[in-house]
């Protein structure tokens, strides 16, 4: 890939290594995060991966690279130092696995084969709000592709030798201002358009109060007390910023079929995945995530969820 070659992309980094105290497997901590292969925020190059911060201080990109002696982490902007101090919580320092087990003949398999997966926290609840709703109702690549899209315009060009161009998030008060004719384009209908909008208008005190929450429900009542973000939202939000261990995507279009299928064979609803979840309450997120690892896949045999254009209506 051809690097950048402007002044920012020979800044000078400034670089630490974090050693974690746990088994950790970066590309199935972090990676997660990513949202598809044409992310600005995040890249995955080899066996780096590439991420933006907006922090208070300034934008930054932090590039991570394990190896037999840590986590190498090199940092770039105005931001960089707080981007460093995030490492740790990004591959799951603060991730209490007390009282998990697994019980489980299968996932106690695919556990010893993917050591490590530990659950990553950004606290940076607004972008994953952000991202959380434009995903409501719609296929990955339909979401991806608006993320994308206004991230690119909207957001503000990432310092350091990047694999490619990439951008910071919007702040807060972009959001708010984006043209109404920009979320057509980027196809975000306009009940996910005016949420987002309205949840910028209270942003970052929704961060401080998600922040300051005490556990999940609590969490979860902040989350779904703007309008237009229900448990579903919520959940996803939870789990990439705040690396809830609990959390569950009820509403998804394919996750109870996916939790039944690899529990018991046969896909069920959401009423019965969070019965067949419930022996690990307070680690259902875990139990999930091991379940993605394992590679087991219900046969598709019904539709897939179909891409839809609102733009020409």
């Amino acid at each position: 890939m051809t690097l950048m070659t402007d002044a920012a992309a020979h800044a000078t980094a400034r670089e630490s290594v974090y050693r974690p105290r746990h088994p950790l497997h970066l590309g199935r901590t972090v990676g997660m995060l990513r949202r598809g292969g044409t992310d600005p925020t995040m890249v995955i190059d080899g066996a780096r991966i590439w991420m933006t911060f907006r922090t208070d201080a300034g934008v930054a990109t932090l590039c991570l690279r394990q190896s037999s002696d840590g986590i190498h982490a090199s940092a770039w902007g105005p931001g960089a130092g707080e981007a460093l101090d995030v490492v740790p919580r990004l591959c799951g320092a603060d991730d209490d696995d007390t009282g998990f087990i697994i019980d489980h003949p299968q996932l106690e398999e695919v556990a010893r084969r993917h050591p490590g997966i530990r659950m990553a926290r950004t606290d940076r609840v607004f972008d994953a709000l952000v991202c959380g709703i434009i995903e409501q109702k719609v296929t990955g690549m339909q979401a991806f592709g608006a993320w994308r899209y206004l991230v690119s315009r909207f957001g503000e060009r990432a310092p350091g030798p990047t694999p490619r161009p990439m951008f910071a998030s919007p702040s807060h008060e972009v959001w708010r201002v984006i043209p109404s004719w920009q979320w057509h384009r980027a196809a975000v209908e306009p009940p996910q358009s005016r949420t987002i909008v309205a949840a910028a208008r209270r942003g970052a005190s929704i961060e401080r109060a998600a922040l300051a929450a005490t556990d999940g429900a609590d969490r979860d009542r902040v989350l779904t007390s703007l309008h237009g973000v229900g448990v579903w939202t919520s959940a996803e939000t939870r789990i990439r910023s705040l690396g809830d261990p609990d959390a569950v995507s009820v509403g998804d279009y394919h996750l109870a079929h996916e939790v039944g299928f690899a529990l018991t064979g046969h896909r069920t609803d959401d009423d019965g995945m969070l019965e067949l979840l419930a022996p690990w309450s307070g680690h259902r997120q875990r139990i999930i995530r091991l379940i993605w690892a394992s590679g087991s896949r219900e046969p598709r045999r019904g539709a897939r969820l179909a891409p839809e254009d609102h733009r020409d209506r």
